[in-house]
């Protein structure tokens, strides 16, 4: 099961099965617990990572301390890879978020890859291009949405990654702490918990710590909009 989760990160597609899995015996398995940072912001980029199990969160920090989450990464995710077609410093800090099992490939072992199969090139460029898409809207969203919008649909964007069908709707374990979910809808921590609070006011969202239950998706949907 472990292996079909890495197999489907954008560096195996398109590989026959032999080949994917001679490219997994290269890579280097590591074990990570919450807290603990796998790069810097700043720092020299020399390879990247595929997560088998746990969570990761990507960051930037303000010169003032405030930090901004870019994203919240599951299994099957790779980040680090836009150090292998620019090697220039690291543009985010990773962090895991959950106890997480890595993979990791370094910069010339993805280079001799790259050389005998070019198509993963093109995946790779593909992956890039949708995390760019991404980043893309997440500041149309912070220029043209609300706050309470832009919860909505973090808590949507998360649980088609870590959502898990529940009798009440669809359980989403996002390991996030309050500080660290306002840090990704890009508010603060009281704006965004009066959105939450609003929320199950509503009955739309039932919170279970660093958990939330979405009662009510569509209504969800209409408020990320």
């Amino acid at each position: 099961m472990a292996e079909d989760v890495v197999l489907s990160a954008p560096l195996f597609v398109g590989l026959d099965e032999e080949s994917a899995l001679a490219l997994v015996a290269n890579m280097t398995p590591m074990e990570a617990v919450r807290g603990d940072v796998l790069f810097h912001e700043g720092e020299p980029g020399d390879r990247l990572y595929i997560v088998r199990d746990g969570k990761i969160k990507l960051g930037r920090r303000s010169s003032d301390g405030r930090e901004n989450l870019l994203a919240v990464l599951g299994p099957g995710e790779m980040f680090g890879e836009l150090s292998m077609f620019d090697p220039g410093p690291r543009t985010a800090t990773a962090t895991v978020v959950a106890d997480a099992v890595l993979l990791e490939l370094d910069h010339d072992e993805l280079v001799r890859w790259l050389a005998d199969k070019p198509d993963v090139a093109r995946h790779l460029l593909q992956a890039l291009a949708r995390r760019l898409r991404r980043t893309n809207e997440a500041l149309a969203d912070l220029v043209f949405s609300d706050v309470p919008g832009r919860v909505a649909k973090a808590l949507l964007d998360l649980s088609t990654r870590f959502g898990e069908q529940v009798d009440e709707g669809v359980r989403v374990a996002h390991d996030l702490t309050q500080e660290e979910l306002a840090q990704l809808v890009g508010a603060s921590r009281e704006t965004v918990n009066k959105a939450l609070a609003d929320f199950a006011a509503r009955g739309w969202v039932r919170r279970e710590g660093r958990a939330v239950v979405l009662l009510d998706v569509d209504r969800l949907e209409r408020r990320a909009r």
